[in-house]
C-alpha cells in the first residue's frame, strides 16, 4: 500500500488554511535529499511558514514537497521528500500531526489507524476524557488531539 504521509500533510494543509491559521511545515535536515537553505536550520530541523502569503508554488506531491521561499531577500526552491517532513501544525494553538523521522529501508512505513468495529464517537470517548456537567451529561463535543 502506499504511504498515507503526503494525503495527511496535503489534508492539515488545507485544514490549517482554511480555518485561517498558520501552517507551519518542520523538516529533517538531514534527509540526503532535502534542499533546505543550512544556515537557517535550528539543530537538525528547519522550520517554514508554508502560508499562500509567505511561499510561492507550494507542491505536496505523493514524493516530495516543493516551494519557493524568501530569506533575507534571498529566493531559495526548497525541496525535501515527504518522509523529511517531521511536522505540520497551526502556528497559533500547535494542532496538526508530527511524524517520526522515517528512513529509506522502510519506504511502506505508514501511520497506521486502529481497526475497530466502534463508532467514531465510541472511539473519541474511550480514547479522550470529556468534561462532564454536575448532573453527568455530556458537555461540548468532543475533540481530536493529536499527541507528539
Amino acid at each position: 500500500m502506499l504511504s498515507n504521509r503526503p494525503y495527511l500533510l496535503r489534508a492539515f494543509y488545507q485544514w490549517i488554511v482554511d480555518s485561517e491559521c498558520t501552517p507551519i511545515l518542520v523538516i529533517d535536515v538531514n534527509h540526503p535529499r532535502a534542499r533546505v537553505p543550512m544556515e537557517y536550520a535550528d539543530g537538525v530541523e528547519i522550520v517554514f511558514n508554508v502560508s499562500p502569503t509567505a511561499v510561492r508554488d507550494l507542491k505536496i506531491s505523493n514524493e516530495l514537497i516543493e516551494f519557493k521561499a524568501s530569506f533575507s531577500g534571498v529566493i531559495h526552491i526548497i525541496s525535501a521528500p515527504v518522509k523529511a517532513v517531521l511536522a505540520i501544525y497551526a502556528e497559533e494553538n500547535g494542532e496538526g500531526i508530527f511524524f517520526d523521522a522515517e528512513d529509506d529501508e522502510h519506504p511502506e512505513e505508514m501511520i497506521r489507524f486502529k481497526n475497530t468495529d466502534r463508532s467514531p464517537t465510541e472511539l473519541i470517548e474511550s480514547h479522550m476524557p470529556v468534561p462532564k456537567t454536575g448532573n453527568g451529561s455530556k458537555k461540548g463535543k468532543p475533540v481530536l488531539k493529536l499527541v507528539e
